[in-house]
């Protein structure tokens, strides 16, 4: 799950409509939406939301550096998994957008969407190993704030 806005507040998610927790997260919080759902309580995760694994969009970018780079060196192509190995609750990404903007948006529940998994992590040893990729910005409160900034210049 890519998620945050360019470091230097140059590019972000510019979409209509979008559906993507940080961004509707970052919109509620600016009033651009009454409130924000979640859907779905009873998953069986340590809050009862699912858990996802959000990475920056400049560690995303990133890793395609690195990959562009390994192509070059005439080395094979491949399939990589991008992210942190670890995840975030919806209600610990809600949190932290609350906290970083300081306000106390509205959130509602609804029932879950059919087929959501619990847990989506990504398992990120082949691309560290293989192409020596490193994150950078390994900070759900930094890609909030990013989300954030993006969005009160949209």
């Amino acid at each position: 799950n890519v998620a945050g806005a360019d470091i230097n507040n140059r590019i972000g998610q510019s979409f209509p409509n979008a559906t993507h927790l940080i961004k509707v997260a970052a919109q509620t919080a600016l009033a651009q939406r009454e409130k924000i759902s979640v859907f779905g309580t009873d998953y069986d995760t340590p809050d009862g939301t699912c858990i996802r694994d959000y990475i920056h969009v400049d560690d995303l970018a990133s890793a395609h550096l690195r990959a562009l780079a390994y192509l070059s060196e005439g080395n094979k192509s491949d399939i990589f998994n991008c992210g942190y190995g670890h995840g975030f609750s919806v209600y610990e990404v809600i949190e932290t957008m609350k906290k970083i903007s300081d306000i106390d948006f509205t959130v509602e529940t609804s029932p879950r969407r059919s087929g959501d998994p619990a847990l989506l992590i990504s398992d990120n040893t082949k691309i560290k190993n293989t192409l020596g990729w490193e994150a950078y910005y390994d900070d759900l409160a930094l890609i909030c704030k990013t989300a954030l900034d993006w969005e009160k210049n949209v």
